[in-house]
């Protein structure tokens, strides 16, 4: 698969994916990228996570914290809010129709395939 169309599909759905590591446990920019990459997924660039994060608390799903790091400078932690809690549950469940739905177009785009092909 083309680099190119993972990273249109990743920017579809890098929300509903933050969230759902989110409704895990708090954490911070890179180790949400880490997370992310350990789930599969290409490396994230911070120019596509941090605005990702950015709406998110936007929208009221995120809450952000500093926290001093024994390592370094402090870290900003993202949480969810109650509203962020709930948000999983009802994307989840669109993820799902989605998912559902686009799975029923392979099978037909497959089955057609093979009948046309012979």
């Amino acid at each position: 698969m083309s680099v190119n169309l993972r990273q249109q599909w990743l920017h579809g759905f890098l929300d509903v994916c933050l969230l759902c590591l989110l409704a895990e446990r708090r954490d911070y920019g890179l180790g949400l990228t880490q997370r992310l990459v350990a789930a599969g997924f290409d490396e994230i660039p911070g120019g596509t996570l941090y605005p990702s994060l950015v709406r998110l608390e936007k929208q009221g799903l995120v809450e952000t914290d500093w926290v001093p790091s024994a390592t370094g400078p402090r870290r900003k932690y993202y949480d969810l809010t109650a509203a962020g809690h709930e948000a999983v549950a009802d994307r989840i469940g669109s993820w799902h129709q989605f998912r559902d739905s686009v799975e029923s177009l392979t099978v037909q785009a497959q089955r057609a395939r093979a009948e046309r092909l012979g």
